[in-house]
């Protein structure tokens, strides 16, 4: 399982967000996608950051969630 949390820089919900996987132990296996610096990845997640991909599958979870959404997905 590979997990993929878009931010952006100076984002406190994206704190948020990575707080919410430290909780469930899922933080160190979280790989941090900024997405300031990409213009596609800027018109996929602008207005729904932070969101956390799972792959494979590819199940994309908005924030906010909560641990349990975690447990459930993952």
């Amino acid at each position: 399982m590979r997990l993929k949390l878009y931010v952006t820089a100076g984002c406190h919900l994206c704190e948020d967000a990575h707080a919410v996987l430290a909780q469930v132990g899922l933080a160190q296996m979280v790989e941090r996608v900024e997405i300031g610096y990409d213009v596609l990845l800027a018109e996929r997640y602008g207005w729904r950051i932070p969101v956390l991909r799972i792959e494979p599958g590819g199940v994309e979870i908005d924030w906010p969630f909560a641990a349990s959404d975690l447990l459930a997905a993952c």
